[in-house]
This record gives C-alpha cells, sequence and structure tokens, in this order.
C-alpha cells in the first residue's frame, strides 16, 4: 500500500482507473511520479488492466492504460511525446478522447510546420 502522501499523489490515477473500468475511457495517459511505479503497476495487473510505462525523466512517468489494442498501439510510436509525427500525435489525441475538431485543427497546425520550417 501506498504512504498517504503517495495516495494523495495518486488520487487522479485512481480516478482514471475507475472511469476505465466505467466504460467512460478506453485509453488513458497520466504522468505520474516514479517513484510510485511499483503500486502503479501492482495496481494496474491486480484490476487485469494493459498498460504501457514509459520514462519521462528521474522523476516522472507515463503511464497509458485501457483497451489492450489501443496499448499496443500505443507502444509503436516514440516514447518521447514531444517527438511524435502529426499523425502519430493525432491518432493519439482521438484514441485519449479528444475532441475532434480541435484535434484535425491540431494536426493541420503541425503538418504545416513541418512543412514549413521557421528558418532563423
Amino acid at each position: 500500500m501506498p504512504s498517504k502522501d503517495a495516495y494523495n499523489d495518486l488520487r487522479v490515477f485512481m480516478h482514471h482507473i475507475y472511469e476505465y473500468k466505467k466504460g467512460l475511457r478506453s485509453l488513458i495517459l497520466t504522468t505520474e511520479k516514479a517513484s510510485n511505479r511499483d503500486y502503479i503497476k501492482y495496481r494496474l495487473e491486480k484490476e487485469k488492466i494493459p498498460y504501457l510505462i514509459q520514462d519521462v525523466s528521474d522523476r516522472s512517468i507515463n503511464v497509458f492504460f485501457g483497451n489492450e489494442d489501443c496499448i499496443k498501439v500505443v507502444s509503436t510510436f516514440d516514447k518521447h511525446l514531444n517527438k511524435l509525427s502529426p499523425e502519430h500525435d493525432f491518432m493519439l489525441g482521438i484514441m485519449l478522447g479528444y475532441d475532434r475538431i480541435l484535434q484535425c485543427k491540431r494536426y493541420m497546425q503541425r503538418l504545416s510546420n513541418k512543412l514549413n520550417p521557421c528558418k532563423g
């Protein structure tokens, strides 16, 4: 069991598990403290929820969890989310349930930036 402080840090994570189990979302991405990795793995395995954990830094991790097919797709992406291609960024946003219209606008902006990089 996590300490009281760690449990407070994990409240959003716990709520995401609730949302997944209630069918509100098929894929979740949450950034958590690396120190909570063992508990996060324990809890997702206990709940039999597929997951992927990627290191962000020494102190933080990205935790993807949800539908197994979604996890398989995410595992093919660059683990550095800021380096995703416009296409992968679009796919991830849609899978996470972000607004479709806003994702289309974001995709077009990122595509435009890729095709017309600023010169300086």
